[in-house]
């Protein structure tokens, strides 16, 4: 009885509107739900990425608490001809290369900030692709 697999990821911001404009303007996320001040929600492919404002949602009694503290991490994978291009539209629209890896071979990541803080990882694996990873402080 395998699981098939992951459907949703949360991530947690105080600032939605930053999160909302980097994840559907830069990244190409499309936006399935929003309540300002609450959450934003985004699907990639079959994958939902779901963002909550840990203030709010750590205290609602509809649905067990939403929050988390310290650094979150997420990981994206983009495909290798477009890992350099993908550094430098990240970094020019407000995201913070911090530390880049080369794994072994042909695998590379580097790591980011995005506009809300959030920290990241674009990630390359051995098949000839990157990946981009995201963490949040």
């Amino acid at each position: 009885m395998p699981i098939q697999s992951v459907k949703e990821v949360c991530l947690y911001t105080s600032d939605l509107e930053k999160t909302q404009a980097f994840y559907h303007d830069v990244l190409g996320f499309d936006i399935i739900s929003h309540v300002p001040n609450r959450h934003v929600f985004f699907r990639l492919g079959q994958q939902v990425l779901l963002c909550f404002n840990p203030e709010v949602t750590r205290d609602e009694k509809k649905l067990p608490p939403h929050f988390a503290h310290g650094v979150q991490h997420i990981a994206f994978e983009v495909p290798f001809e477009e890992y350099e291009d993908w550094k430098e539209k990240l970094s020019s629209q407000g995201a913070k290369i911090v530390h880049e890896q080369h794994w072994r071979a042909d695998r590379y990541s580097f790591y980011f900030y995005d506009p809300a803080d959030i920290f990241s990882k674009s990630y390359l694996p051995e098949s000839g692709k990157r990946e981009a990873r995201l963490l949040k402080k």
